[in-house]
């Protein structure tokens, strides 16, 4: 009982502070528009006429589920194989050598300057879009797994060999929960990284995307649209972040890591 006392004033508050934090926001937002003007920076009310227009031309909720598809199965993709990898670098110091080189490298080159080289390599379909959500999701998972389970003490795991256990049951008993904050940070991040990149990626050849929408409606002058697309991205990129936050807390408690 004493946790459902805490938890509705505790949600209250918080809903509170939200509403208002935007409403400060969208009079800020309003206010340098008016001092801008609508063709540099649109208001508010008329960003969300321009998400009633591109709802009303059919544009709007494919190009939401186009690019959500794209990010989350680049994300699942980069978040397993890039877990794995990372624990593995964190237990053995051969993996950890021969792979850091090239992780090290290749987490400094952009998406957007392998966008024309993923379409030469998987064309222009959703391979090429996802291949880049893919690379700039895999490489921070590798690195906040790592630093992870380089962090276990060996103590736990002489603690459990001593107890009998295997190198399997190692693995399950002490590895796998000491990464499971890493690979949550990891997971994070590389859901931030996604949104970041779906941009560059639908600007090239795609006809569907939210990407698409900002890069077409540039090209048209519908600074509205434009706006309309960034606002979507980032609602959208909060309430993926708000689950995976609720994932969090769920898998840190299953593994008894507060």
């Amino acid at each position: 009982m004493r946790r459902r006392k805490g938890f509705w004033p505790n949600l209250l508050s918080t809903l509170g502070t939200w509403a208002i934090s935007i409403t400060v926001g969208l009079l800020l937002w309003w206010l340098a528009s008016s001092l801008l003007g609508p063709y540099i920076m649109p208001s508010p009310w008329a960003t969300v006429v321009g998400l009633g227009e591109l709802s009303d031309r059919g544009t709007l909720w494919p190009s939401i589920g186009a690019s959500m598809f794209r990010i989350i199965t680049g994300w699942t993709i980069g978040l397993v194989v890039g877990a794995p990898i990372g624990i593995l670098m964190g237990r053995i110091r051969l993996v950890r050598n021969f792979l850091d080189p090239y992780v090290e490298i290749l987490r400094f080159i952009p998406a957007i300057a392998l966008v024309t080289v993923m379409v030469v390599w998987f064309g222009i379909g959703e391979q090429s879009k996802i291949a880049l959500i893919v690379y700039t999701s895999i490489f921070v998972v590798v690195i906040s797994t790592t630093d992870a389970t380089l962090r276990i003490s060996n103590d736990k795991v002489l603690a459990a060999r001593s107890l009998g256990a295997g190198n399997t049951q190692v693995l399950w008993t002490v590895v796998l929960p000491s990464a499971v904050p890493g690979i949550i940070t990891g997971a994070r991040l590389a859901m931030a990284n996604s949104f970041l990149t779906i941009v560059s990626a639908e600007m090239v050849a795609a006809r569907e995307g939210l990407g698409t929408i900002i890069w077409t409606s540039y090209s048209f002058g519908h600074i509205d649209w434009i706006f309309a697309g960034i606002v979507t991205l980032g609602i959208l990129g909060f309430c993926c972040d708000r689950i995976l936050r609720i994932i969090s807390t769920t898998l840190l408690a299953r593994f008894g890591v507060k």
